[in-house]
């Protein structure tokens, strides 16, 4: 619960930043650096201090966190999407076409993320959009497998078998007996793949290819301070604590998620304690 509020914190203020009395993330304030040209701390006109531009870095973070949650959510959608279908289809199905769409999982599955994904973002140019299909790309082929083996024995159930020889289409059998039992696991892995889209698009943008400047994202502005880190630690601090909370909240929402979802899990991990 306590992360559940945390993220509708986060959605709000999303939503609203544009309306809140924050500065341009972009502007480079007069009196945002000292006389030495280094970057403010933490004072009562730049609560979270100043970047080494004299930008606002509240105004960054803030305006970092609706890049993160808009990849997060359009990416991790986009995965859902992808891994159920290829898992209802390969499960379903099953045969040569089924063999080809899980042999394509595996494929995958044993390539680096990190580096098929530095990979994807170099040769498509990277950019807000395309951070978020690449991360989409990546992150479907958990669901999928955990979906095909899901419909291997939803598929063998009477309910199934009745409707088939009553002469339902394999579609309407698809949409209307096995798509709706997968709306829990879809809910659950939808809520945990969020947190990995949103770590792995700050890890892209840390090293260079993800979102590009000056559009503010928390990786890019720990990348951007990597050489005040020393001198101005509220630089990489803010950011990687924006990080940290926003990740652990979806991974605590989506674990909560899955307890209430799966009584018997819940039942076993009771006994268990």
């Amino acid at each position: 619960m306590v992360s559940l509020l945390v993220l509708l914190l986060t959605v709000l203020l999303s939503l609203f930043t544009p309306f809140l009395p924050l500065p341009d993330p972009n502007f480079s304030a007069s009196d945002g650096l000292t006389d030495a040209g280094s970057p403010l701390g933490p004072n009562a006109a730049h609560p979270m201090g100043t970047d080494l531009l004299g930008r606002d870095l509240l105004s960054r973070v803030v305006w970092g966190a609706r890049v993160s949650l808009l990849i997060g959510v359009v990416a991790n959608g986009l995965a859902v999407l992808i891994g159920l279908s290829v898992g209802l289809v390969a499960g379903f199905f099953g045969g040569l076409l089924g063999t080809l769409l899980m042999r394509f999982t595996d494929l995958m599955t044993a390539f680096p993320v990190l580096l098929l994904a530095i990979a994807l973002t170099a040769i498509l140019k990277p950019s807000l959009w395309i951070v978020a299909l690449v991360i989409a790309l990546l992150n479907w082929v958990g669901l999928a497998r955990v979906t095909y083996a899901q419909v291997l024995s939803l598929r063998e159930l009477e309910y199934v078998t009745a409707a088939k020889g009553l002469g339902s289409s394999s579609g309407r059998i698809l949409w209307k007996h096995i798509a709706p039992q997968l709306v829990s696991i879809a809910l659950v892995w939808g809520t945990l793949g969020i947190s990995t889209s949103v770590l792995l698009e700050a890890t892209l943008s840390f090293l260079g290819v993800g979102v590009q400047p000056p559009t503010p994202s928390w990786g890019g502005i720990i990348n951007e301070s990597q050489s005040y880190f020393t001198l101005a630690p509220w630089l990489v601090a803010f950011p990687g604590v924006a990080i940290v909370l926003i990740a652990l909240a979806f991974n605590l929402l989506g674990e909560g998620l899955r307890d209430t979802l799966d009584p018997t899990r819940k039942s076993v991990l009771s006994r268990g304690a």
